[in-house]
This record gives structure tokens, sequence and C-alpha cells, in this order.
């Protein structure tokens, strides 16, 4: 039993707060993104961590569960808190999850959607992101792409 199905038993539906770590997959000016089964809405691959398990651990672990892919070098994108950092799940689970997002365009493996939780994997331009984000996910995915917007700008050479 994990630490957290424990935890439920004595709590129950009770709000927890559960520190987690998620992934932006990126490659050619595209980002993946799951659909998730619980509320049908995209969202980057992620999950809570284990006890004693270190974020960026946490972070690959989650992505080949849920994509079938193994993360080669991650960059650290940034920590999450705040109130959209709520959840709510089907069973009525409440959850508070901070987290940390890691960037990764570094990966191996083949696309195999974890079928307990994901019901498909589809790769996004950044310009043409789905309406129907996971809310907890919006904030790193802006300023995901809003870093990648700036840095293609960066190298974008004038002609005089």
């Amino acid at each position: 039993m994990s630490y957290i199905s424990e935890i439920r038993q004595k709590i129950g539906h009770e709000l927890l707060i559960y520190l987690g770590a998620g992934v932006i997959v990126y490659r050619d000016g595209k980002v993946l993104l799951q659909e998730r089964k619980d509320n049908g809405k995209w969202a980057l691959h992620a999950g809570g961590l284990e006890i004693g398990e270190e974020l960026e651990d946490a972070a690959r672990r989650e992505l080949l569960e849920e994509t079938g892919l193994a993360a080669g070098q991650l960059e650290l994108l940034g920590v999450y808190s705040g109130k959209d950092r709520f959840m709510s799940y089907p069973n009525g689970d409440k959850v508070y999850m901070p987290g940390a997002y890691f960037i990764c365009q570094d990966f191996s493996g083949e696309l195999h959607p974890q079928l307990e939780e994901v019901t498909q994997l589809k790769w996004f331009n950044l310009e043409n992101l789905p309406e129907n984000i996971h809310e907890p996910n919006r904030r790193p995915l802006e300023d995901f792409s809003q870093s990648v917007l700036k840095e293609n700008k960066k190298n974008v050479k004038t002609i005089s």
C-alpha cells in the first residue's frame, strides 16, 4: 500500500498537502500533453513524490509511467504554489499540490499512454495549445511558452 493510500485511510477525502513534480516535454516547437481520464483535460506529466524520493526522480518516474518516455537531462523551470494548486478528484479526494516543474528536451522511448490515467498523448504547437488545460498546469505552461518566445526573439537577426 502506498503512503498516500495509508494517509487516505486515516483522513478520508479531507484536504491533504501533497508535493508534486512534473515535466514539460518539448521538441521542435511542440509540447507533449496527455488527456487525463479523470477530468478530460489536457495536462503535463506529473504526480506526487514518494517518501525519500528526489523531485527530479519523481518527475522522471511520472514521465516514464504516464508516457513510456525516459527522460535524459532535465532543467528546472520553477516551483509553483498558490490558489491554482488545489484539486478535487472524482472520488472526492482533495489535495493542495505545490510542485516543481522540469523541462525535458532529451528523451528516448516510444509513446505508450498509461491506460489507467491517460486517454491519449498528443503533441501541440506552443502557439496553439488546447483551451481545456488542467488548471494546475496553466502557469507552468504559460511561463515555459513565454520563455521560449523570448528566446526565439533573441535569436532572430534583423536585416538592415
